[in-house]
């Protein structure tokens, strides 16, 4: 395709054996000149982000009515609104992989066009042929000693498009970082060179509110030493870096690099040394950021950019061992379906990276996905967490997708879990103004039987304080944590699991059977007067419980409690069952409890030790074959067994 008229030895890439830097003085021109190569009805891409040639796309705006019928690509613009005035709607169209605020206002009125796609997928629409590009703007860093530009802190999808276009015109720009990695154009594969020097657009950080920071801290207890994270857009993800300062050893393989990262790099818990892909380095795509950010990526070994084709493959991610994969959703159904990329019918981001990391962290080897959204829209009016979406909402994640969804109110594990199990769990983790209402909706549509609306706890906030996690002499680990109305099906195996020939004492009550209300009433607890604190082999979320403790205020003295535990006798002698009468004495105190009553039956002497080395007064007695303990958290320890 001949593109010039003016200037032929410009209209194909210079394969000559001439030296480079002769190659590049030969092809140095204006902006207006170069854009002579555009004809009516091209194609044309546009850099974009943060890494948009801003003089070649305002020379683009200028020439424009000249044309007609101008197709613009881009993956988003975090500049000023382009190409979609009014007055140039016979001229072009653009046609955005991405929503942002600059193109989400013409998106809305039909005056631009969005193309839902995953980013991984967007270079194969070019180098197939599906979208050909006629001519690709671009902005790269000047060259090195070899002639070889750097596409800088935009590599994502402009690598591939300008692999693919017929003709590529480079904004030189000084102040373009020279990243590393499969992040390079040489000259000679460049058709008009454009020297320009501005500064490169740039994003701030999210601001953080009080919301934000509890979802991140609500999420941080999901991350383990070592994993390999990636956060999406937005203040609730970023939140999560901010509440990390406590691991050890993070890796990055994200494809978006923001400032939200630096901190953690800079204290050195962002090494990447545990990383099972690409040890020692940080994988990426694109910056999102601040000078700050350009600066930290310029010419850095540590960091390593790469095509989103790569960065965004999800078998490729998914080498990544402990992968981990945050994004911010717009709303969430009672059955696991997640909209993030639309209100209704009006399109506000985009599919992005979320799946190709969703699908990757899942695939990895103790990897998680993890979608976080606050409980209620900003005004507080709305629900975030609904019983179905809104109409017209798009679902980026399906039912058979989503993991974990978290919010201030906790984090909800649904991979596996039925829609019953579901609606409870997310209706566990909504606002609690909004968790009758939630209810309601989900016995009329059968998501949940009819008794378990009389649920007398549905606006108990789950106390995450009294989160713990404890190493015993085996190096066993083990969670305690407070139960949820989602624990009871992992509660009656747990109960039907002891060995048959025992009985057990609840409140006096002999049990050898565990009926559905029984089990029911240990998991719905209002966590200041009755409270059940599990202990879980394995994962926060892991449903093997090895061990109850409960107390339970007394209603005539609210000041006493009366406290019980049951260690699977398979966890016997670990210390498993003094970690949890202490943590559960520990709790009680912090209510307002001033005594505890226990009651253990004859044989069981030996747990007297674990009430004693609380280190309050245990004064006991004797009746039925079976005995009173009592502790008194006000006196100074001492023993006193009375028959």
């Amino acid at each position: 395709m001949t593109l010039f008229t003016e200037e032929p030895s410009l209209n194909v890439r210079d394969m000559s054996p001439r030296p480079w830097r002769e190659i590049y003085e030969h092809k140095k021109t204006t902006a207006q000149q170069a854009l002579k190569a555009l004809k009516r009805g091209h194609r044309v891409f546009v850099g974009s982000g943060c890494g948009e040639p801003q003089h070649l796309a305002q020379t683009l705006e200028e020439t424009i009515p000249l044309l007609s019928d101008l197709e613009i690509l881009h993956i988003l613009s975090v500049g000023k609104p382009r190409y979609t005035s009014s007055n140039l709607f016979d001229k072009c169209r653009l046609k955005s992989f991405f929503v942002a605020s600059a193109s989400r206002e013409a998106v809305a009125e039909g005056r631009a066009d969005y193309t839902p796609i995953n980013l991984g997928d967007t270079s194969e629409l070019f180098r197939s042929g599906a979208v050909p590009i006629d001519v690709a703007l671009i902005q790269v860093s000047p060259p090195d000693e070899h002639g070889f530009c750097s596409y800088g802190i935009s590599v994502d999808i402009v690598k591939a498009a300008a692999e693919s276009a017929d003709h590529v015109i480079a904004q030189v720009n000084p102040q373009m970082p020279m990243t590393l990695g499969d992040a390079f154009i040489h000259v000679r594969d460049i058709n008009a060179i454009v020297e320009h020097d501005e500064p490169l657009l740039e994003v701030p950080p999210p601001l953080m509110n009080p919301i934000a920071r509890e979802i991140g801290a609500n999420v941080a207890k999901l991350i383990e030493d070592g994993s390999t994270i990636r956060v999406g857009v937005g203040s609730v993800s970023t939140a999560v870096l901010y509440a990390l300062e406590d691991k050890k050893d993070l890796g990055v393989h994200a494809d978006m690099l923001t400032d939200a990262y630096l901190p953690l790099i800079e204290q050195g818990i962002i090494t990447n040394a545990r990383k099972t892909l690409h040890p020692g380095k940080i994988i990426t795509s694109f910056c999102l950021g601040t000078r700050k950010l350009y600066d930290f990526v310029n010419n850095n070994p540590m960091v390593s950019f790469h095509p989103a084709e790569y960065v965004n493959n999800y078998l490729v991610i998914a080498e990544n061992e402990k992968m981990i994969s945050i994004n911010s959703a717009l709303e969430v159904d009672m059955t696991g379906q997640v909209c993030s990329d639309s209100f209704g019918y009006e399109i506000y981001s985009g599919v992005g990276g979320a799946i190709d990391f969703l699908r990757g962290a899942r695939t990895s080897r103790k990897g998680k996905a993890i979608m976080v959204l606050p409980s209620t829209t900003l005004d507080g009016e709305r629900s975030r967490i609904v019983p179905t979406l809104s109409e017209g909402a798009g679902v980026v994640t399906t039912r058979g997708g989503v993991q974990y969804v978290v919010t201030e109110y906790g984090s909800a594990h649904l991979s596996g879990k039925s829609i019953r199990e579901r609606a409870m769990a997310l209706i566990g983790i909504a606002h609690p103004d909004f968790r009758e209402e939630l209810l309601r909706a989900a016995e009329k549509l059968k998501y949940l039987q009819k008794d378990a609306l009389a649920m007398r706890t549905p606006k108990a906030l789950y106390p995450s304080k009294w989160e713990a996690a404890q190493i015993f002499e085996d190096n066993t680990k083990v969670y305690f944590r407070p139960a949820k109305p989602t624990d009871e099906r992992a509660l009656k195996e747990f109960f039907y699991s002891l060995p048959r020939d025992e009985s057990y004492i609840r409140f006096l009550s002999n049990m050898k059977v565990f009926p559905h209300y029984d089990v029911r009433r240990m998991v719905n607890v209002d966590y200041r007067s009755e409270m059940s604190i599990l202990a879980l082999a394995g994962e926060m979320e892991a449903d093997r419980i090895i061990a109850i403790g409960r107390f339970i205020l007394g209603e005539e003295e609210p000041s006493k409690a009366e406290i019980d535990f049951l260690v699977h006798p398979d966890q016997g002698r670990k210390g498993v069952a003094s970690f949890l009468i202490q943590h559960l004495a520990e709790i009680a105190r912090n209510n307002g409890v001033r005594n505890l009553v226990a009651y253990i039956t004859s044989g069981n002497e030996r747990v007297f030790g674990v009430f004693v080395k609380l280190g309050y007064v245990v004064e006991g007695s004797f009746r039925d074959g079976t005995y009173e303990i009592r502790l008194n958290f006000d006196q100074p320890a001492e023993v006193c067994l009375i028959d």
